[in-house]
């Protein structure tokens, strides 16, 4: 994956992380509220748009953090693409899959840890 693919991905998901969240703020708010689950969005909006910041800035460093950057785009996809879909449904076992996408989050960091420099990456 090129930077500039990765940068256009990292900026299409900051422009969902807002539109959603306006969305659930405004044209979900009633539905959220008849579910209880207004928190639960706001929560899934919150770690997509920190997560799709930190995409956008791992796809300007070179080399690109493949692994770090791909980790953080799973964990967008499970961990929030899960609580938008509990949130809308209503679906409680939506909660198990949740966690996948935490871990995600979790190995995403860690890998920035480890290779701080991205001197191990995935190209």
């Amino acid at each position: 994956m090129t930077n500039s693919t990765a940068l256009r991905i990292a900026a299409f998901l900051g422009v969902l992380a807002v539109g959603l969240g306006a969305f659930g703020a405004h044209g979900l708010k009633d539905l959220l509220a008849r579910n209880g689950t207004s928190a639960i969005w706001e929560k899934a909006v919150f770690y997509h748009f920190i997560h799709a910041i930190m995409l956008f800035i791992l796809a300007g460093r070179t080399p690109l953090h493949c692994g770090a950057w791909f980790s953080f785009l799973a964990g967008i996809l499970i961990f929030s693409g899960s609580m938008y879909l509990l949130a809308l449904t209503n679906a409680r076992w939506l909660g198990a899959i949740t966690p996948f996408g935490g871990v995600s989050f979790i190995v995403g960091w860690l890998w920035l840890v480890i290779q701080p420099n991205g001197t191990a990456n995935l190209r």
